[in-house]
């Protein structure tokens, strides 16, 4: 376990999957997690702040096709498809780390994981480099913590040409210090969203979330809004580059709870996110802690459009190629108010 401390706040990793285990805003850990590091290991069925890939979110019917001429059969561990990189990702394997060091003017902790060729049926060895770093700003008086992460994955083994590739991070938020996220005020940037078949994979097409406006807040109820959709915040897919991190830092979401006064911007430099209420939460209660259940947390995941690598249009953002780097940046912003 590594933390990296300011004043009252502080946040805390552990190797296993560069996990975010603890995020401590004014005295309040707004995410889900263990206090120790061994219920990861057989718990953690819901990825509470685990780093997702080697592809994050779902790819359809567990298959990529037309890459490096050929076909590559993935592991289906979400019925038909694969999910987060498969039945083992890598939020799932014990990276090297923490190496304490500083990258850009900024005290940073490394964590690094090397992905072998073949693994969950991708192609190519890829070696993932993860930063996280904090720093405290202050504005009209108030004092919040920023958590930014940096993503770079490269191919270091010679199999293969190119590889599939969208990482992110799984943390679930509860600004409520309660058990539910039930009346957080949510501020989403944009409304735009992917459509689902019967298996929540992609159809292709988009619309316009019902009843939700962007820039427009709303409450979070005790099961409405059910949403566990891909937003998309730039539309511009064929112009999406495979390392985002030249991008600007947009704000993707904004979150609130009226009983604690803890407030949440979260910005990125990837093209969209999957916005997940929780739905699916099952964690029993144990010497741990206490149970988690549905709506416990949400999550925000910046990352790639779903299932990017297996269409036309959007395949160059989510394909890494020899000689190339993939990138992103995401970062948080927590305060009390």
């Amino acid at each position: 376990m590594t933390s990296l401390d300011r004043k009252e706040s502080s946040v805390k990793f552990i190797p296993q999957g560069a996990i975010i285990q603890e995020f401590i805003v004014a005295g309040h850990n707004i995410v889900l997690g263990f206090p120790t590091e061994k219920p990861y290991t057989y718990l953690n069925a819901p990825f509470f702040g685990e780093t997702i890939g080697r592809v994050a979110n779902r790819i359809k019917d567990g298959k990529i096709s037309a890459l490096n001429g050929r076909e590559y059969q993935l592991a289906q561990n979400n019925g038909k498809n694969s999910l987060h990189g498969g039945s083992v990702g890598w939020g799932k394997k014990i990276f090297s780390g923490p190496q304490l060091s500083n990258r850009n003017g900024k005290e940073t902790v490394q964590f690094t994981y090397v992905s072998p060729d073949g693994e969950e049926g991708y192609p190519g060895t890829v070696k993932l480099r993860v930063w996280y770093s904090t720093t405290e700003q202050e504005e009209d008086g108030v004092r919040k913590i920023v958590l930014d992460m940096e993503y770079e994955a490269e191919l270091i083994g010679q199999e293969c040409d190119e590889t599939a590739i969208n990482i992110t991070n799984h943390s679930y938020f509860n600004l409520s210090d309660g058990p539910t996220i039930e009346g957080t005020e949510v501020n989403l940037a944009t409304t735009e969203y992917m459509l689902v078949d019967n298996e929540d994979c992609p159809t292709g097409t988009f619309g316009k979330w019902p009843g939700i406006q962007p820039d427009r807040p709303f409450v979070l109820g005790p099961q409405e809004p059910d949403i566990d959709h891909c937003f998309i915040s730039d539309s511009n897919a064929q112009q999406i580059p495979v390392d985002t991190r030249d991008r600007p830092l947009s704000r993707l979401v904004s979150l609130s709870h009226p009983t604690t006064g803890l407030h949440l911007e979260i910005f990125s430099t990837e093209p969209a996110f999957q916005f997940y209420l929780g739905k699916y939460i099952s964690v029993p209660a144990s010497e741990h802690g206490p149970e988690r259940t549905a709506r416990s947390g949400l999550c925000v995941e910046p990352s790639r459009y779903i299932n990017a690598v297996n269409h036309t249009d959007w395949r160059n953002m989510a394909i890494l190629k020899q000689g190339q780097k993939y990138g992103s940046k995401t970062r948080y912003i927590a305060w009390k108010a």
